[in-house]
């Protein structure tokens, strides 16, 4: 093919993605299979791999994976994004309703009502269609900068159906089903657990590290058009079919009401609908639908006279808790979970309610055999919120923390002084075995491709694994007996397994899961103890004489070392031949003065690998391309920082030139 047909194959194949992606994440209709997807996906890389001088940042290859970002830049917004007034009931918002008419003297308004998504307020600017900047709402008069985590939402499209210069607004939110994972993930981390999916959704949001925005699948819906008088729009109703035609998600359950007891109505029917969705509104915005009132109305220091929030009242209902259990996470993470006399809240027997933790108790006052208030948060998780403490006996019975772990019998306690949660502190706790061999596998300590999160569970149900040195003893039978693990799937992993052996040492101490121990600390350990053996045998005056090293973290590795399974995984991974020493590799000053940026999946080196390569050379790896940069090495997909280095000029190099300059 001619490189003017690869060019128009490319943009045939992203048009053809992102009509797909609209499908799929806007309208929630597809209209081809995952593997037809999948297909188109693959062959749009494999053209973006092979000719990267038709990359572009917009290209919706860029939903998948994602790169380092080195901080958020703060930008003016266009105009002020201002918050909203808030009502309760039908008086207040009666109220609202004769303001508005008594300001614009008249009998009757149009309004718009639209459910007030519990999310992240965000301003998209699209340049001839395409998305250039994502900003937050920050103090509304300035936001940060968080484009590349907003391109990793899947049903926010790069290019809009329409080569437009426009900016529209609208709300990232956290989805019901990814906000109850994230929330279990952070209460086994020792985190406190977010209070609401607007809190985890900003969270996601300030994410360094795009690939993690990736991974939690956040949604949209836009419903705000900045300057719509541009597009020759009068109302806001036209404004919301305006943003659908762009191929922008908008509510359906937005609402046009000729008058303020449709509003009324409408908020009842809602009120009652809002814990089928699957995502947490927490009232209706109603807005004023004739864009030429909106001048006349104006608008206070904070909000606009023409929209209020009509809030939903909270869902609570009143039981008895009659006991607590103690859960415990894949980190270790002892929660306590009430017990309830079953009760009807909006329509579900609820049985069961989350505290937390201990603290929380603590700070409620919570007691076995108290009458409480539960709630739903959100409208979906079941929690207590207060205790009806005017109804006591006297009887009730405090809770105490448990002094074991209900699973292993191991001792339990704080990591650090400043945790909340409450842990199993026996590294071994079959309970916590997968999280273990989740790091175990992960790119920071073994690095064995090919087993993931799905496939742990596996080993761990099936109990082929019981430790994590067992996974240098899975032999092709054990992998057979896993359903879905085909021939080649087993031939890699045991391929990747093997190369593992010769992990370097600081990843091995990564690895095996001291508490505490992260990859700085494991870095620290490894430059000062060559092998396993003076490690496990280090005192806490030579720990503690290491810049970085504290008390608790010294303490946390003689406890670790001093396990009788510690001492037993170790003999296991000495016996499999996994190398348990520091690798001495001699530096050079070949690349001394040269800063290197890297872009797209290398085929033969891991980032991280390929960083210390250039470091042991002398040279310096930045995760942003400036006009210092001297090399940008680009492997396969690579992302937006291939067009920044051509427009600064900048030598762009491939993984074979890479070699080449570090073998020369």
């Amino acid at each position: 093919m001619k490189k003017e047909e690869i060019k128009n194959e490319i943009e045939r194949l992203r048009k053809e993605i992102e009509y797909h992606n609209y499908r799929y994440y806007v309208l929630a209709d597809p209209v081809i299979s995952d593997e037809e997807y999948d297909k188109l996906m693959k062959k749009l890389i494999e053209l973006e791999k092979k000719y990267p001088e038709f990359s572009s940042p917009n290209s919706p290859s860029q939903k998948v994976g994602g790169g380092l970002i080195s901080g958020f830049k703060t930008i003016p917004h266009t105009i002020p994004m201002l918050s909203l007034d808030n009502t309760y009931n039908e008086d207040e918002i009666k109220e609202f309703d004769a303001r508005v008419k008594k300001l614009l003297n008249k009998t009757e308004v149009e309004y718009v009502c639209e459910l007030k998504i519990d999310g992240v307020s965000v301003a998209l600017r699209y340049e001839n269609g395409n998305l250039q900047t994502a900003l937050s709402r920050g103090n509304g008069i300035e936001g940060d900068d968080i484009t590349e985590n907003v391109k990793k939402i899947k049903s926010i499209p790069l290019r809009l159906f329409k080569p437009l210069t426009i900016e529209v607004r609208g709300e990232i939110y956290m989805p019901v089903k990814e906000f109850e994972r994230y929330n279990i993930q952070r209460e086994e981390e020792g985190l406190p657990p977010f209070a609401n999916p607007r809190n985890a959704a900003a969270g996601t949001l300030r994410q360094l590290d795009s690939s993690i925005v990736a991974k939690r699948n956040l949604d949209s819906f836009l419903y705000y058009i900045v300057e719509p008088e541009k597009y020759n729009l009068k109302t806001q109703w036209e404004a919301l079919q305006f943003l659908k035609e762009l191929g922008l998600k908008v509510n359906p359950y937005s609402k046009l009401c000729t008058n303020i007891d449709c509003v009324i109505k409408y908020w009842k029917e809602m009120t009652n609908k809002r814990t089928d969705l699957d995502y947490w509104t927490d009232g209706v915005v109603v807005k004023v639908n004739n864009f030429e009132y909106y001048k006349t109305l104006g608008e206070t220091a904070k909000a606009p006279r023409w929209a209020i929030a009509f809030k939903f009242p909270a869902i609570k209902a009143k039981t008895k808790l009659i006991d607590i259990e103690f859960n415990v996470g894949r980190t270790g993470t002892i929660t306590p979970v009430a017990i309830l006399e079953p009760v009807n809240l909006e329509g579900t027997i609820v049985k069961r309610a989350s505290l937390h933790n201990f603290d929380y108790i603590k700070e409620k006052d919570i007691r076995i055999g108290d009458y409480v208030y539960i709630e739903k948060a959100g409208g979906i998780i079941p929690q207590v919120v207060n205790v009806i403490k005017e109804l006591r006996s006297g009887k009730e019975k405090e809770v105490t923390p448990p002094d074991k772990c209900p699973v292993c019998g191991g001792p339990v306690g704080k990591l650090t002084e400043s945790e909340v949660a409450i842990r199993c502190l026996n590294p071994h706790c079959l309970q916590k075995l997968k999280r273990h061999l989740e790091i175990f596998v992960s790119r920071s300590a073994f690095d064995i491709s090919g087993i993931g999160e799905k496939l742990v569970d596996k080993f761990v149900d099936a109990r082929i694994i019981s430790d994590i040195a067992d996974i240098f003893y899975l032999t092709p039978f054990d992998l057979a007996q896993i359903s879905g693990v085909g021939q080649k799937t087993i031939a890699n992993i045991l391929s990747q397994i093997n190369k593992a052996k010769n992990t370097p040492f600081h990843k091995v101490i990564v690895g095996l899961g001291i508490p505490l121990v992260g990859e700085k600390t494991a870095k620290l350990l490894a430059e000062n103890f060559e092998d396993i053996d003076k490690l496990a045998n280090a005192t806490f005056e030579e720990l503690t004489s290491i810049e970085g090293i504290g008390p608790e973290v010294a303490n946390s590795i003689i406890t670790y070392f001093k396990n009788e399974k510690t001492k037993e995984i170790i003999k296991k991974l000495k016996k499999a031949g996994v190398v348990l020493k520091t690798q001495r590799v001699e530096k050079s000053d070949k690349l001394k003065g040269l800063t290197f940026v890297i872009t797209g999946t290398l085929k033969n080196y891991k980032r991280e690998e390929a960083k210390e390569i250039i470091e042991q050379l002398g040279g310096k790896v930045t995760n942003t391309v400036t006009s210092k940069t001297d090399y940008l090495i680009v492997g396969e997909n690579p992302g937006s920082k291939l067009t920044k280095a051509k427009n600064l000029g900048i030598k762009i190099i491939s993984e074979k030139e890479f070699e080449k300059l570090i073998k020369s």
